[in-house]
């Protein structure tokens, strides 16, 4: 059942991406081969000019494995794993860099650090994850919110979801995304709490003016097939060809994410929004097309 397709960054990150060469990022404890491996690759693209953090043998001797010439490019020499986090929210701060990617170190270490308020990287929008996912390199991508970071958002922070995956959407050409508020159900049941929550955040959405078409409840296969959605009775136009899933919880998210990257061998790419700096938290089990994709995502997400 596991799938064994190649995975592939898809052309409309890169495309995207392209049009700001060069930015500036900080990889926080670098010198592992599948880091260094996704970096090289994000600066043959010209997407980035990366800024090492980390111990500056081991970055070394992994860019030399990889036959990568990183003579132009600032070390910043931490051998101590956690103590790379807090120099890249430091650089962050003071303008220096531009993203924030993440090495080989710990998610919560590493967001633990970019969430102190003395950086000044937090302003009054919550951060949120964004996965584009893809199949195949030339797919229009499925975007997940949020599977990684808000844990169970309320109403209040879904808003913030919501406003965060509508400006990337609007970044990689998607105009005016149809969101789906993903349930167990497409009907408000008292005894699902996303149904009704969902049905909230559909009233609140129209009420802002979101440029979006924003709907829910909704259950997975009335999200993505417009046969189900006929089935059962459903006009709108979100059902069955949504752009956007927005989930209740992250376990929904982070599995819908992992089936799709273990059974159809998509391409995951992440990145946190909402802050100063975009922030590529990458699983250390991630491919390096997935993440290079990641990278791009970042560097579209980028203001």
């Amino acid at each position: 059942m596991l799938s064994n397709k190649e995975i592939l960054c898809p052309n409309n990150l890169l495309d995207y991406s392209s049009k700001k060469k060069g930015v500036k990022a900080a990889i926080v404890n670098a010198g592992k081969p599948l880091a260094m491996l996704s970096v090289q690759d994000a600066v043959n693209e010209n997407l980035i000019v990366p800024v090492f953090i980390g111990d500056k043998k081991e970055i070394q001797k992994c860019a030399e494995d990889l036959t990568f010439d990183i003579s132009k490019y600032e070390i910043i020499d931490e051998p101590v794993e956690n103590n790379t986090a807090p120099i890249a929210a430091k650089l962050a701060s003071e303008n220096e860099i531009k993203i924030i990617v993440k090495g080989h170190i710990h998610t919560d270490i590493l967001m633990k650090e970019v969430l102190k308020r003395e950086y000044g990287l937090i302003g009054k929008t919550r951060l949120s994850h964004i996965w584009h996912m893809t199949i195949n390199k030339d797919d229009k991508p499925l975007i997940i919110t949020d599977g990684a970071l808000n844990v169970l958002p309320n109403l209040k922070t879904k808003m913030h979801i919501l406003k965060n995956v509508v400006n990337f959407s609007n970044r990689i050409g998607i105009n005016k995304p149809k969101i789906a508020l993903l349930s167990a159900t497409e009907e408000v049941i008292e005894s699902v709490p996303s149904s009704v929550e969902s049905a909230e955040l559909t009233k609140l959405a129209k009420e802002e003016n979101l440029d979006a078409d924003i709907f829910g409840p909704l259950a997975f296969d009335n999200c993505i097939s417009k046969k189900s959605a006929a089935i059962k009775g459903i006009k709108n136009s979100v059902a069955g060809d949504a752009d956007v899933l927005l989930v209740p919880n992250v376990e929904a998210g982070n599995s819908l994410v992992k089936m799709m990257i273990y059974f159809c061998g998509a391409c995951a790419a992440g990145v946190v929004v909402g802050g100063k700096v975009p922030i590529v938290i990458t699983s250390r089990s991630d491919e390096a097309q997935a993440r290079l994709a990641s990278i791009a995502a970042a560097v579209v997400a980028l203001d």
